[in-house]
């Protein structure tokens, strides 16, 4: 069969340890022997990052300005423990934040449903939509060590010179010390997102941070919030049936374990990262989630919502078998194929996405599956596939769709 065309580029963001490895197979199996892949590619293994000092990073973050859609492997954020394996510079910050940060916009993940994984929350019924704020937070902050007695300030030095202080504690000892930041554009950038993506899906949106606690920086959020909805959408949800309302973040996680889903759940940055995962793990593995940043001017980043699956890594490098799932990672791939068939005009790279990910939906309720599923599916009798195999079954159904 002749390969699908692209027209415009992809970029191409690679990444570290067993997902780097799915990632290839992934190409090799299920894209380059039916489409014509074309790719800007950036190595942002933890290797090249430490050689370019993260400017690899920057520089995929600004190509994906250049061609509006970029798909994304899961990369190691390093720790301590990781600065001494990898014999780092320095310990280089989030790729996802300083990609965030580049772009702006927000998060959006929702699990992918499939027959025989039923979610650990009993009434979950339909898919919970996680909206998570991309830019700020702890992912740009400053941190320092406080080696022993003194006080830590914030300080605000305006245009004219003139300053403005808060103490945030005297230290009788040593400790440590952080400051945060967000910006008012942004933040009406998340909600303007979070509102019309409970437009288009008609969804109701909840939003929740801590403003009791945090009665400036989090309540900043809540403000914006309420005033772009009662500004610019409070008709429009009204019209659309479906209501948005603020509580906060404990009363949400609260109600969202009782609810039966079928909504948008905002958060901030940090409040994301977390929920997203547990939605994700209750609906049945942290591989089966979807996540596309979605800016403002108009750049989609697709990736996987889990890590670089560490464990499997080194098991996959003293030859033994994994049963990695790569499910995040192919639906990765297919969002950012659909959208660049939408933009481009290409209706043929769009169908072929969507039968990627019915062949693979397909597969696992045929009762072939990575252990991580097989563990919990209601499939009587499941087969467990390795890494590549399970590929391998995903091309077999994806040939027969074709």
């Amino acid at each position: 069969m002749n390969k699908i065309e692209m027209k415009t580029p992809l970029v191409e963001m690679d990444g570290d340890e067993m997902t780097r490895i799915l990632w290839t197979m992934i190409k090799d199996e299920l894209l380059l022997p039916f489409v014509d892949l074309k790719t800007e590619y950036y190595d942002l293994g933890l290797e090249k990052r430490n050689e370019t000092n993260d400017q690899i990073t920057v520089d995929a973050a600004n190509a994906t300005k250049k061609y509006g859609v970029a798909v994304k492997c899961a990369t190691i954020t390093p720790n301590a423990a990781r600065m001494e394996e990898y014999d780092l510079k320095e310990m280089w910050k989030s790729p996802n934040g300083t990609i965030r940060a580049i772009l702006d916009g927000t998060v959006f993940r929702a699990p992918i449903v499939v027959k025989g994984i039923e979610p650990c929350v009993k009434n979950w019924k339909k898919p919970i939509t996680l909206a998570r704020h991309a830019y700020g937070d702890v992912y740009k902050n400053t941190e320092m060590v406080i080696p022993g007695p003194g006080k830590v300030e914030l300080v605000y030095t305006a245009e004219d010179g003139t300053e403005t202080r808060t103490l945030v504690h005297n230290f009788t000892g040593a400790g440590v010390a952080q400051g945060m930041h967000n910006l008012d554009n942004s933040i009406e950038s998340f909600a303007r997102s979070c509102f019309n993506f409970a437009l288009d899906t008609k969804q109701d949106l909840w939003f929740a941070t801590k403003d009791t606690i945090s009665k400036k920086y989090d309540h900043r959020f809540k403000d914006i919030f309420q005033e772009v909805f009662e500004k610019d959408f409070k008709e429009k949800f009204e019209q659309a049936g479906i209501t948005y309302f603020y509580t906060l973040i404990d009363d949400a996680v609260a109600r969202v374990m009782k609810a039966e889903g079928g909504f948008i759940w905002a958060c901030k940055n940090y409040d994301g990262d977390v929920m997203s995962d547990m939605v994700s793990s209750a609906f049945g593995s942290l591989a089966m989630m979807t996540s596309v940043l979605v800016s403002p001017h108009g750049y989609y980043e697709y990736e996987a919502a889990h890590g670089t699956v560490q464990r499997h890594y080194y098991k996959h490098l003293k030859g033994e078998e994994t049963s990695t799932n790569s499910v995040a990672t192919i639906f990765a791939w297919t969002g950012a194929l659909r959208k660049r068939g939408e933009m481009d005009g290409i209706a043929e790279l769009s169908a072929f996405a969507d039968k990627l990910e019915a062949a693979t939906l397909a597969v696992i309720e045929g009762g072939k599956m990575t252990k991580d599923l097989a563990l919990i599916t209601s499939i009587e009798n499941p087969t467990v596939l390795n890494s590549r195999d399970f590929i391998l079954a995903i091309r077999e159904e994806l040939e027969k769709n074709l």
